[in-house]
């Protein structure tokens, strides 16, 4: 099957490849649409098993931006970027410095931005070879690390979701949270503070150990975090964790995490709506890191300081969002996942068709 034969490659607007033999720097950056802005999306560096892995993953990556920076409502198309590579052995200053001039080949097409295995110092080894980086620090319109703004999101989206299927706030409510790098860290501390009952797990023992601290949580091995008996499942580490294989042995009467494309499959959403679990769309909850983002963005563009208000007035939307796409699912019967995607291309269908007309 070629590229353009792949259900992943279905409305992008382009794929482009780079490689620079001095710096080891094997890249892809995926540009899904453009139709309500510049492309904007994270860059995360992977040791992927292969060139094909690493492309299915920035085509799924780049077409959920584009669904999470609409339902955002956000002046922004979708795009991704991954680095073929450890991101714990092979970094360096001029490996980003590469990736930076790759970037700078798409005349501002794509902005990118940190995502996993990329931190902001990074970035700022990109930075030296194009403008179009955001999520840096420095500057006047500087955002910072985005990981507080999609936990506090995500947190809200958790809340929501509680609300509308167990009645009832989180105190005392179990939550098993699958990861806690940046974003699932915060998330666990923004649940303990509000008296819910952690379930950990990562990779990574000695952040895991760390944060469980923190917040008196239960840790578990990564492979039992599915069979944990919790109310809420948040899967905050690589996406697919929602599969034929882990759905079920989940006891949790919802997902809701931060973690990218948590649905292996559409069927497996389907499967889940079936089961009456509730799951709050990944790209709905967790936008809150791109809204920050975006605040970058427009002001490098507009010349202007980072405004902390737009940021918070559009988290406010974005749970109004989260609220609609609920009620439609309820209202019609369906999976929340199929309301959410039929939402996000009607307004980048509108933003196109409005395009072409001016």
């Amino acid at each position: 099957m070629t590229l353009f034969d792949s259900p992943s490659f279905e409305g992008h607007e382009g794929v482009h490849s780079f490689f620079d033999e001095k710096t080891g720097l094997k890249s892809i950056i995926a540009v899904h649409s453009t139709a309500r802005g510049p492309a904007a999306g994270g860059c995360r560096m992977w040791p992927y098993a292969s060139a094909e892995a690493a492309l299915e993953d920035a085509l799924r990556l780049s077409r959920a931006m584009s669904y999470k920076n609409a339902m955002a409502d956000l002046e922004l198309g979708g795009g991704k970027a991954v680095i073929i590579g450890d991101s714990r052995t092979q970094k360096t200053p001029a490996l980003f410095e590469a990736f930076g001039h790759a970037v700078d080949t798409l005349g501002g097409k794509y902005w990118t931005a940190e995502d996993v295995g990329v931190s902001p110092a990074d970035l700022m080894s990109a930075r030296k070879a194009t403008r179009y980086v955001a999520g840096l620090e420095g500057h006047a319109a500087a955002s910072g690390d985005p990981s507080p703004v999609t936990a506090e999101g995500v947190f809200r989206g958790v809340r929501l979701a509680v609300r509308r299927a167990l009645k009832r706030d989180l105190d005392g409510v179990t939550v098993a949270v699958q990861g806690v790098g940046h974003v699932g860290a915060y998330l666990a501390e923004k649940l303990h503070a509000a008296g819910a009952k952690l379930i950990l797990t990562d990779v990574n023992e000695q952040a895991l150990a760390e944060v469980a601290a923190r917040t008196n949580a239960t840790v578990v091995a990564p492979g039992a975090i599915f069979d944990a008996e919790a109310e809420v499942f948040a899967p905050c580490a690589l996406g697919g964790a929602i599969n034929a294989s882990t759905l079920p042995r989940l006891k949790a009467r919802i997902i809701a995490g931060g973690a990218n494309n948590q649905l292996a499959d559409p069927e497996i959403g389907r499967e889940v709506f079936e089961r009456g679990m509730l799951y709050a769309p990944d790209y709905v909850i967790n936008g809150g890191g791109i809204i920050n983002v975006a605040a970058e963005i427009r002001g490098l563009e507009r010349g202007e300081a980072f405004d902390p208000a737009w940021v918070a007035a559009k988290l406010d939307r974005l749970m109004v969002t989260l609220e609609e796409v609920l009620d439609r699912a309820l209202a019609e019967g369906r999976p929340t996942h199929e309301v959410a995607n039929e939402m996000a291309k009607a307004r980048i269908a509108q933003a196109a068709a409005e395009r072409l007309a001016a």
